[in-house]
């Protein structure tokens, strides 16, 4: 493993949260509000322990709502960084309902891209990744298609 590089593990956030009366919405659900914000928290802290750098939010790709989680739910939500570029980094969080028998029912998932920032607030060089077991070479695989749509979109103008 080179000086510039992390593994995976590395960035690894999981955080845990209870759906109480406030973050619900009309419908007696988790407000997509709440959950947008605390993905994106987990997101910032994976790309952070990944560059260890302050980092920006530079776009969400696939935000999927699946299910909805209630009053009382657990909520699990787990980041992580799986692809990283010269300055920017993808970072992907699955949110879970857990049950009372710890079973996990996944309800959401993101993909961000995070940049790496440096004293000044520039777009900064961030380390490299290294892929230990064959789901996150699959992931990189995956955020590599995500990327060049991401950049097809871009010279389109979307």
């Amino acid at each position: 493993m080179k000086a510039e590089e992390r593994k995976v593990s590395e960035s690894v956030v999981e955080t845990i949260h209870i759906v109480r009366p406030n973050h619900l919405n009309g419908a007696d659900r988790l407000f997509g509000g709440i959950l947008m914000q605390w993905i994106d928290e987990v997101a910032v802290v994976a790309a952070k322990r990944h560059a260890r750098m302050n980092v920006i939010t530079a776009s969400v790709d696939n935000l999927k709502f699946l299910h909805g989680a209630y009053q009382k739910d657990v909520v699990i939500i787990i980041g992580s960084v799986t692809y990283v570029g010269t300055t920017s980094m993808e970072v992907k969080v699955d949110t879970y309902v857990e049950h009372m028998d710890s079973e996990r029912t996944l309800i959401n998932r993101a993909y961000f891209t995070m940049v790496g920032l440096d004293e000044n607030d520039r777009p900064a060089h961030v380390p490299g990744l290294v892929l230990e077991t064959e789901e996150e070479r699959a992931e990189w695989e995956k955020a590599k298609k995500r990327r060049e749509i991401r950049m097809l979109r871009k010279e389109e103008g979307f």
